[in-house]
């Protein structure tokens, strides 16, 4: 019986992210669409990264509004909390407790070639503190105390996920098969939106132009200036082709949010202006946010009603994430004083 549940047992996948900003359109397209329909088929663990953000320093009372607020949209995207695993980061101690653990597994060189501590360390030159340069160490802690068998990473993302590796395989074979060593997930593949005003750029939630991005609790008529005022060109006719690239970009989202291909698309607006397309793309993308528009300002009044999901979120991941990290503390030599 047991080797016949092993057997059916559905892989845990891990998605976390930061409470920093509301994602946009381009989040939403390209992994937020899919990870209820990810949650149906996998074991899955979603959370708001909130210890990942201390590494800027965030204002305290806008970190504590918008970790309750990510965690609504969450809620708000179809997420079943008593199917997968929602929980907000801080609520699970055994996060930071792994963490340090491995960090003591970690080399020095290894956390020093990671691109993104380089890149955050320019940014911020004035707080170049420890937490930045140990953000991966925590991913990885994040990764393995849920014994993920796939995480979903982006391109910036593939160094810490292979760190998490590198940390797990040196464990395992100094204390034996501790930890799951996490692959890449490869799952349906979501789009990849780039920034209405730049369009060679991906679209950011950090960008300084509030016309470049669209957040995904934006209001029709923003989102209808918003793509009024999307970069184009001067041929005035909807085709995806090479040196079209603000055409291409909403032939891409309009395409996500109505099914339609590329060749209908441009069957559908021949002959139509570019005012005619980019009012189709806002009409096509209004209708594609509004269920988890109307869901999170049902949800988000009720702090109660977060409260209580994130209770039951944390608990829920802190019994399951216990378990590794009782583990853990038993190989590497803790005194268990319960045990």
């Amino acid at each position: 019986m047991e080797n016949q549940q092993d057997a059916v047992r559905k892989k845990r996948v891990l998605s976390l992210i930061q409470p920093t900003s509301v994602p946009t359109l381009g989040n939403y397209l390209g992994a937020l669409k899919n990870w209820k329909d990810m949650s149906d088929e996998y074991d899955c663990v979603f959370g708001v990264a909130d210890l990942h953000a201390l590494t800027v320093r965030p204002e305290p009372a806008a970190l504590r509004r918008q970790s309750a607020e990510m965690f609504a949209l969450l809620i708000a995207l179809g997420l079943d909390p008593e199917k997968s695993i929602v929980f907000i980061q801080s609520h699970v101690h055994t996060h930071a407790e792994l963490s340090w653990i491995l960090n003591c597994y970690t080399q020095f060189g290894e956390a020093a070639r990671m691109t993104q501590f380089k890149e955050k360390s320019q940014k911020h030159s004035d707080n170049i503190n420890i937490g930045l340069f140990a953000y991966p160490t925590l991913m990885a802690a994040d990764i393995l105390i849920y014994q993920s068998d796939l995480v979903p990473v982006g391109a910036d993302q593939k160094q810490h996920l292979e760190l998490a590796r590198n940390i797990a395989e040196r464990f395992n074979g100094i204390y034996g098969n501790v930890f799951t060593v996490p692959e890449p997930f490869i799952g349906k593949k979501g789009a990849k939106v780039m920034s209405l005003q730049d369009p060679t750029s991906k679209m950011s939630k950090s960008d300084t132009n509030p016309k470049a991005s669209v957040s995904v609790l934006d209001t029709p008529d923003v989102i209808v200036k918003k793509f009024k005022s999307a970069v184009t060109d001067s041929e005035a006719v909807v085709r995806y082709a090479d040196g079209k690239d603000g055409i291409n970009n909403l032939m891409t989202i309009y395409s996500c949010c109505t099914g339609l291909d590329y060749d209908a698309i441009e069957r559908d607006f021949s002959g139509k202006g570019y005012g005619d397309f980019k009012a189709a793309v806002a009409e096509a993308v209004i209708e594609e946010l509004r269920p988890l528009r109307e869901n999170y300002e049902k949800i988000i009044g009720d702090k109660a009603y977060i409260a209580s999901l994130a209770a039951k979120g944390a608990e829920f991941a802190l019994r399951v994430s216990s378990r590794t990290l009782g583990k853990v503390k038993k190989k590497v030599g803790l005194y268990l004083a319960d045990k």
